[in-house]
């Protein structure tokens, strides 16, 4: 791989090429990405949607949106200062294409502001939810129907593929979606291979999948485009990492890591001695003792000590990635940047620590239940009506049902595949409150 193609401004339909050079600095290709998708109602649901705590009233909980907000923000400082020192490496990407540091900070700051954007409602619990229904509930009846990759697609719904389809997929009037960079999709595809062969290796890029089988030929187009390096034979399609996903991916972590842990210390889950014994691990070689002293409420001391654990980590996970750099064009680092980060064991400590007192509490519990019996009844509903529609045979309640449908998911669809796709995306769309409110319509009452 080499950067001048990683660093693609084309963008879905394009017929000419763009030149780094020749873009206005003012209103640069990879900073209308992030413009595209923090106004997208896909983005906008996410402020409505279970980071930890699903459903929660609580001002200071993190939701997905708040959370993408921070990733970005811990993404473009990784990109930039990843950026700084690919330009000094290779001073040709800026003398002759006209790349600068900040572009690598734009890319990453876009793909990691819409990382989650595919993610259903109530967590990774509604993931979950969307599989079963298909692996162990009504759905099954239809998995004779299917190729084997497109019943993976549905037996293991991924929010990452979602994403891909969110930003890209076509409808009428709307050709290519937010028709994103090819380089910022790039840095996006963190899992860049289909749903089978399920984990084929111990690649971090084949730990899940990226893209569903109807957005096959695209995702193939953009990989295409970028020079990622195919690792699939055969039939089955996959690819190397774009360098910047891992850059998207340890911004995720960093976030994800540190932030929740704050939740969980806020909503009093974790004690404020456990959690400055943790975050002391983590900032022990640059912490301010004097300034330190001088914080009186817990909330300021937390803050001031993950704000110090965020900037060691993003500087420790650059660390990695341009030790690394020529392993990684090459296709040949299959790791996660946190996986060789120098604070692994306090990460990893912290996650153990989180998912104790945090996800597995009474209340992550009670209302990730609550999720799965929403999304079953919400898949069960509409699949039923839009199918028997397409069939010509509606109920009456079928077209009442189809009424409160979104116009915008108003769609004929062809086959099976993707009509049970169509009402997955549709759900997926859903914040979790949105959900809650079409359930409790369905089933006549209100809890």
């Amino acid at each position: 791989m080499n950067w001048e193609q990683l660093l693609s401004l084309k963008r879905q339909g394009d017929t000419s090429k763009r030149l780094r050079k020749e873009q206005d600095d003012t209103r640069l290709g990879f900073e209308v990405d992030y413009d595209r998708i923090i106004f997208s109602a896909a983005f906008r649901s996410l402020q409505d949607k279970t980071q930890v705590i699903p459903l929660s009233k609580t001002d200071f909980v993190h939701t997905r949106l708040t959370h993408s907000l921070e990733v970005s923000v811990v993404g473009r400082s990784l990109g930039r200062l990843v950026g700084k020192k690919i330009i000094e490496k290779y001073p040709y990407l800026q003398e002759v294409h006209g790349f600068h540091m900040n572009d690598f900070g734009a890319i990453v700051a876009a793909a990691s502001l819409a990382h989650d954007i595919g993610n259903p409602p109530f967590g990774h619990s509604g993931e979950k939810a969307i599989g079963e229904y298909f692996s162990i509930g009504k759905g099954q009846q239809f998995k004779d129907q299917l190729t084997e990759k497109q019943w993976q697609d549905l037996i293991d719904f991924e929010g990452n593929a979602n994403g891909f389809s969110v930003l890209t997929a076509s409808r009428p009037g709307i050709e290519g979606g937010l028709r994103i960079s090819y380089a910022t999709l790039g840095a996006f595809m963190k899992y860049p291979k289909e749903s089978l062969p399920k984990k084929p290796t111990k690649n971090i890029a084949d730990k899940k999948y990226g893209f569903f089988q109807s957005d096959k030929e695209f995702f193939q187009d953009v990989s295409s485009e970028l020079g990622l390096i195919s690792n699939k034979t055969g039939n089955d399609i996959g690819f190397e990492r774009h360098p910047l996903a891992y850059l998207v991916e340890a911004a995720d972590d960093i976030c994800y890591t540190i932030i929740d842990f704050e939740d969980g210390i806020n909503l009093g889950l974790v004690s404020e001695d456990y959690a400055l014994e943790y975050l002391i691990k983590l900032v022990k070689d640059t912490i301010d003792t004097a300034k330190y002293k001088t914080l009186t409420t817990r909330e300021d001391r937390i803050s001031y000590l993950r704000a110090l654990a965020i900037g060691n980590l993003i500087n420790d996970a650059v660390r990695v990635f341009v030790d690394n750099e020529e392993l990684i064009l090459q296709g040949k680092f299959p790791f996660a940047l946190t996986d060789k980060s120098q604070y692994k064991a306090q990460m990893d400590d912290i996650i153990k620590l989180s998912v104790k007192n945090i996800y597995q509490s009474r209340e992550v519990i009670d209302k990730e239940l609550k999720g799965y019996q929403i999304i079953n009844t919400l898949l069960d509903k509409f699949i039923t009506a839009y199918n028997n529609n397409f069939e010509g045979k509606p109920t009456s309640y079928d077209k009442l049902l189809l009424q409160i449908l979104p116009e915008k998911h108003h769609l004929e669809k062809e086959t099976l595949y993707d009509r049970l796709l169509h009402i997955c995306h549709f759900i997926s769309l859903l914040t979790d409150g949105n959900a809650l409110l079409y359930y409790q319509n369905i089933i006549g009452f209100k809890h």
